[in-house]
């Protein structure tokens, strides 16, 4: 297992690899665990290149190996994190729907909030109904904002009423 941290406009990024694909991805402090095989390296370098390219906006979908542990459930809703397009957002209720479950939002909100891919599993694009931001990363909302103005608003100037997306 091999883990780094990258830096990023927004805020630093730690990963972590386990064998030859990312197991996590997520804001946070500074970290570094093992040298890691030359395999896990090799991959770890890819996935730094792979942010880098998506924060300088070279790079809308990430071409990774991912390794996902939860419930059945959560892994459905992750899988369709990935359908959402670069630079878009739906609601929860949305998600909710497009797994056959309309009924689920706060299940699916839960599901959400323990992906443990951020970015590359996108669920920041996934907002209120009412197009509000809600909780991201341990309710830091400020960096599901940063991740969406980077991807839809790249040269907009900052929002007049933060916590509020314009979609």
């Amino acid at each position: 297992m091999l883990t780094r941290t990258v830096e990023t406009p927004i805020e630093p990024v730690v990963i972590t690899v386990d064998g030859n694909a990312v197991v996590h991805v997520d804001f946070g402090e500074p970290a570094a665990a093992g040298e890691g095989t030359a395999e896990e390296q090799q991959l770890m370098e890819q996935t730094k290149k792979q942010l880098a390219e998506y924060f300088d906006g070279k790079r809308t979908k990430f071409k990774l190996p991912l390794k996902v542990e939860g419930t059945e459930f959560q892994r459905k809703v992750w899988k369709e994190l990935e359908a959402i397009p670069y630079g878009e957002a739906i609601s929860y209720q949305e998600l909710a729907e497009r797994i056959g479950n309309p009924k689920a939002m706060r299940a699916v909100g839960q599901a959400n909030r323990r992906n443990p891919i951020g970015i590359i599993i996108p669920c920041h694009r996934v907002i209120g109904k009412d197009k509000t931001l809600k909780g991201y990363a341990g309710s830091r909302v400020s960096l599901k904002e940063g991740l969406l103005v980077h991807e839809k608003f790249l040269s907009s100037p900052v929002f007049d009423n933060p916590g509020k997306m314009p979609l």
